[in-house]
């Protein structure tokens, strides 16, 4: 399948692999490909998000990011179905990070003697799987940096959730990418 990725899908996909050893991550997940395409400055994805407005709030995201990893990859839609059941996860991550230190559910491995290739994760595997999908559907000949955006977009989890907060929808990047407008976050 990669043989059928453009240069900047290339450059996003060794981006996640970046995040995750920097991060001491065991495998690349779907949030480190949202991060190596924040990250990215050139490309029709890096041109969605300017024209969302998501360039100028990238730490923001980059935050709820890492709330979310400090929340063993909760999405604030899980933490609220929990809440529901009478579960705090606030309590709960403040416990453990009192007792193990503060990230202690983020699942991150800090022993840096691991070497090697990051396997892909769930996550990361299925929002690729999805970017070849997406481009299938569209009849494009190449799997593009935007396509993993539009994937992320519609796959259920952290990453799609933190973009859809910062107005980042599979609708509002078709919109800019191929509608011929100009699409405005809100």
């Amino acid at each position: 399948m990669f043989e059928r990725f453009t240069k900047d899908a290339r450059a996003v996909v060794q981006g996640a692999v970046e995040h995750a050893e920097r991060a001491g991550a065991g495998s690349v997940d779907a949030e480190h490909l949202l991060l190596a395409l924040l990250d990215r400055e050139a490309g029709r994805a890096s041109f969605a998000l300017a024209a969302l407005g998501l360039a100028e709030r990238g730490d923001a995201v980059r935050e709820a990011l890492g709330e979310a990893r400090r929340r063993a990859g909760l999405s604030q839609a899980d933490a609220e179905a929990l809440a529901g059941l009478g579960i705090d996860v606030s309590e709960i991550v403040a416990r453990v990070e009192e007792a193990h230190g503060v990230g202690a559910m983020s699942g991150d491995r800090k022993d840096k003697g691991w070497s090697g290739r990051r396997s892909f994760g769930r996550g990361a595997k299925e929002t690729l799987e999805k970017a070849l999908r997406i481009a299938v559907a569209r009849r494009d000949r190449h799997i593009g940096d935007e396509h993993i955006l539009l994937a992320l977009t519609v796959r259920p989890g952290v990453s799609g959730e933190v973009l859809a907060d910062h107005g980042v929808t599979y609708e509002s990047v078709v919109r800019v990418l191929y509608g011929g407008g100009e699409a405005k976050a809100g």
